[in-house]
């Protein structure tokens, strides 16, 4: 398994040489090339917010 991208600890960055490194936040994903370990207890979903994404205000006309 890779690392699960819908973890609130996954985190990712491009460097400079283009490359994307890929990690855990909290080290779980020790298993090159970087693994979750299956049922890994420090997984948590990833909220919206942790994304990167804001939820539109709600329109009161609707």
């Amino acid at each position: 398994m890779a690392i699960r991208e819908d973890c609130r600890h996954y985190s990712s960055r491009t460097v400079g040489s283009g490359e994307i490194v890929q990690r855990c936040r909290v080290d779980a994903a020790t298993h090159a090339p970087f693994a979750c370990p299956e049922g890994c207890l420090f997984f948590e979903p990833r909220s919206i917010t942790d994304a990167g994404w804001r939820r539109a205000p709600e329109d009161p006309q609707d």
